[in-house]
């Protein structure tokens, strides 16, 4: 038994990058640090929120490398001799990724009461319409 690749497909025409995109995704390395929800806000936008509680907004960092999402994280390590009997709230640093599709843009990001939000906008599909000459041989 051969695996047919999804890129393989004979219906699937030129859509070898979305193979890749899910082997993309598949690696993102997110081990579930920190909690995340999705909402969707209105028809064509979304949020995503990150429970960031600890992290000031200088040691956050949001950017958009290939379409793909990338928050990171990561806290200054205390260096005033604080001697902890348990240290229960985490203060490492994170790194969670999210595959944008074609057309996904990110607005703007806003933190609030220890939550990150990240609001995403995906633009409107034109539609078009193409009529194919046939050439006589």
């Amino acid at each position: 038994m051969t695996k047919l690749a999804l890129g393989a497909h004979p219906f699937l025409l030129g859509f070898e990058q979305l193979e890749r995109l899910v082997e993309r995704t598949a690696k993102t390395g997110n081990d579930g640090y920190p909690p995340y929800n999705i909402e969707q806000s209105g028809d064509r936008s979304y949020r995503i929120t990150l429970a960031v509680a600890g992290f000031a907004e200088t040691e956050l960092s949001i950017t958009v490398e290939d379409r793909q999402l990338v928050i990171r994280g990561r806290q200054s390590e205390d260096g005033d001799g604080r001697i902890f009997l348990h240290r229960g709230i985490a203060a490492r640093q994170f790194q969670r990724s999210f595959v944008l599709a074609d057309g996904v843009e990110v607005t703007g990001a806003t933190m609030e009461n220890g939550l990150l939000h990240v609001d995403l906008r995906k633009a409107a599909a034109d539609t078009v319409v193409q009529t194919i000459r046939i050439n006589q041989s």
